[in-house]
């Protein structure tokens, strides 16, 4: 199988004479040893390792294997090779193991080994991509082909059929649903110079220190300290909720002196920031005169460091017999990868319940850069916002479609972007691609099933007999990180958390740790149709997305990695949830993640130097720079043996276990009017009062 893969490369990368490669880039001719800049080394490099990777016959492999080992030692150049020669190993290995494991893997190898070897076969046609779509991406074979059949089969996978409402549903958003978000904190960029921005100059002398660490996270758009009023995406957000509650004071469907409870988890991209960062927005926001109906609350790693220290280990102490805490510092805080922010945005809701207020129902997290379109809602919707939120579909019980018991605890909403709601409130933020797929697109396009899960699943309305929001209903899998939420008893009862490892899609990854609970009912989203928010990205935080474009692309390979040796490391069969979460969220999850993850990225870093600009090429150097780096570690990280996950993810859930028993306990005991409890009730609401955000 070896000699076949290495011809199915060297087709798909253009070695053959006068043959176009299918990817739309002639590798060969990028492999210029001759030229020495750091542009040119790097993109040698990278044309050498898939020159290798089309084997010996390949013209080329020589003088490119050849290339490789003479910058192995190199000081600077070192690691992209050590990172490209491993890589040839693990994905031969990769490859024979699956061929071995999987028959119909080992068909789909063959099948198209077979077909490229016919020279009367194009090489661009729809039949070559379908076949090299089954190879290395199945989850996007054919979906093009007929969409409206897969929209349809699709909805027929998520249907629920209702077996009872929610008895005691959401009535009161404003009162009874904690509304959470994200505040990522990034240094300012390098072209805009830290002496010019409007703060402190002790700030700014701080602000030159942390430009010099290393980075340690990587967000899609976090917000640069000292961005303008205009681009600061916390404003922006923080107003458009502020004013979407307004409106539902105007009509009535809350209290006229009702505050909105809204807490905000802040993370940050290197270290220094940790110290500065609240004192940076608490400065911001207290610029903010206009917030009228909402009380904010903003959370620091500092702040869940004395939640854990000051709240839960007292009261473990006092309730339980438990003495090792270390599991609960790890997964309850704010800082590191999206997951941990994730999940405590989520578990602080039965955490507000136990201690601050006992009319919290649910919570339900929004994004920064989206809003309630209020007008567009209510004309098209026929609902308001927190109307949508009072269905008795979200805390429903059914049956789905191969006849499990579900629990609909947790509720998901969609999303339009803001130049498309002139034409409607439901059109797709996502839609099928229309143009020819070329480059590391033809070995992974998530594009395809991502456009038609919106359409299936996002863009679904209850307005006829078959899916009637009463009786019959769909549930989710592909949600958004924002418009997504869950009620406290279901967050109680099931304990979904997202792992701290999880740098991407960490909505996506939540439901997978509670995916099939044998003996209960599977917790499951409920879709409500018409629960939308616009979505303004691209209206005012365009810098930050340009900032932050490369850490995002490598951010999207390290996903399909995490996401697939994850699934692994979970307690059921790797098909039944594949076949549970396919096909957006599933096609994370790979046959052959590391080879698909080394092409993709090769693939990607040789569009860059394809390019004629130089900074099209400057862009593709600094992206083999970062991306070998970050990739590199992820990958020692996972292969080891056994899966590394496995432990991690017992370990996490173990100490999300002891979060929600001490809050079981502590619940029990002040109930019964336990001084003790009732002193630490007191000593929590005066620590949250401390994060409150006073805009006077």
């Amino acid at each position: 199988m070896k000699q076949k893969f290495e011809t199915i490369v060297k087709y798909l990368t253009g070695a053959d004479e006068g043959g176009e490669s299918p990817v739309g880039i002639e590798i060969p001719a990028q492999f210029r040893p001759g030229e020495e800049d750091g542009s040119a080394i790097s993109r040698n490099l990278n044309a050498a390792f898939l020159i290798a990777l089309s084997g010996e016959t390949h013209p080329l492999y020589g003088r490119a294997d050849n290339y490789l080992r003479n910058f192995e030692a190199h000081p600077s150049w070192g690691i992209i090779v050590r990172f490209y020669r491993e890589g040839l190993g693990l994905i031969h290995s990769e490859i024979s193991n699956r061929c071995y494991d999987d028959e119909r893997f080992g068909k789909d190898l063959t099948g198209l080994y077979s077909w490229i070897s016919n020279p009367g076969n194009p090489g661009n046609n729809r039949e070559t991509v379908e076949k090299i779509s089954r190879l290395f991406f199945p989850e996007g074979a054919l979906l093009s082909e007929n969409p409206d059949e897969e929209i349809n089969a699709l909805r027929a996978k998520r249907k629920v059929t209702v077996s009872g409402l929610n008895p005691d549903p959401v009535t009161d958003p404003a009162k009874e649903i904690l509304f959470t978000s994200n505040i990522l904190i990034t240094i300012p960029p390098v072209s805009k110079g830290i002496d010019s921005l409007s703060v402190s100059s002790s700030l700014k002398q701080r602000l030159k220190q942390i430009a010099l660490e290393e980075q340690i996270y990587w967000f899609d758009h976090p917000t640069p300290v000292g961005a303008p009023p205009e681009h600061n995406e916390v404003l922006y957000g923080l107003d458009g909720l502020d004013k979407a509650v307004e409106i539902e004071k105007q009509r009535g469907i809350t209290g006229g002196d009702s505050r909105v409870a809204c807490l905000f988890s802040v993370s940050v991209t290197h270290e220094g920031l940790q110290e500065i960062a609240k004192e940076y927005l608490e400065h911001e926001l207290k610029k903010e005169k206009n917030i009228q109906h909402i009380d904010v609350y903003v959370f620091t790693e500092a702040d869940t460091i004395r939640l854990i220290e000051e709240i839960l280990v007292p009261a473990a102490q006092r309730y339980t017999d438990l003495s090792d805490f270390s599991h609960l510092y790890e997964v309850v805080g704010v800082d590191g990868e999206y997951g941990r922010h994730y999940s405590f945005l989520k578990a602080i809701a039965a955490f507000w319940q136990v201690f601050i207020s006992r009319e919290i129902k649910g919570t339900f997290k929004i994004d920064l850069d989206q809003v309630f379109p209020q007008e567009e809602l209510v004309e098209q919707s026929g609902s308001s916002a927190f109307e949508h939120f009072r269905t008795p579909l979200w805390g429903a019980e059914g049956i789905d479609n191969e006849g499990n018991n579900v629990e609909l605890g947790m509720i998901a909403g969609a999303l339009v972007n803001r130049e498309d709601i002139g034409d409607s409130l439901f059109t797709p933020d996502v839609r099928f691609p229309g143009k020819e797929i070329k480059g590391d697109e033809l070995i992974f396009l998530s594009a395809l099933p991502q456009a038609l899960s919106t359409e299936a699943e996002m863009m679904t309305r209850y307005t006829d007999s078959a899916l009637d929001g009463k009786t019959r209903c769909i549930q989710r899998i592909h949600v958004t990180g924002g418009t997504s939420g869950i009620l406290v008893d279901s967050l109680r009862k099931y304990r979904p958390f997202t792992p701290t490892f999880i740098g991407r899609a960490e909505d996506q990854a939540y439901i997978l740790s509670v995916l099939f609970d044998n003996g209960r009912k599977n917790l499951r989203y409920v879709h409500k149709d018409g629960l939308i928010m616009r979505h303004d990205k691209k209206a005012f935080a365009g810098e930050a997305v340009k900032m932050a474009a490369t850490g995002k692309l490598i951010g999207d390979y390290i996903r399909i990695l995490v996401f697939s040796y994850y699934v692994k490391a979970l307690p059921w069969p790797f098909k039944k949830i594949k076949d549970t979460i396919d096909p957006f969220t599933g096609c994370f999850v790979s046959r052959i993640p590391l080879t698909v993850v080394y092409l993709r990225f090769a693939l990607k870093a040789a569009s860059f130097f394809n390019e004629s600009s130089d900074e099209k090429k400057q862009q593709g150097f600094e992206f083999l720079q970062s991306g070998t780096r970050r990739l590199h570690e992820t990958i020692l990280e996972l292969t080891k043996e056994p899966n590394p996950l496995i432990e991690r993810f017992r370990k996490e859930k173990k100490g999300w276990n002891m979060y929600y028993e001490i809050l079981d306990r502590v619940e029990t005991e002040t109930k019964m009017g336990d001084a003790f409890g009732l002193e630490l009730q007191k000593k929590a609401k005066s620590l949250v009062e401390t994060c409150k955000i006073n805009f006077e």
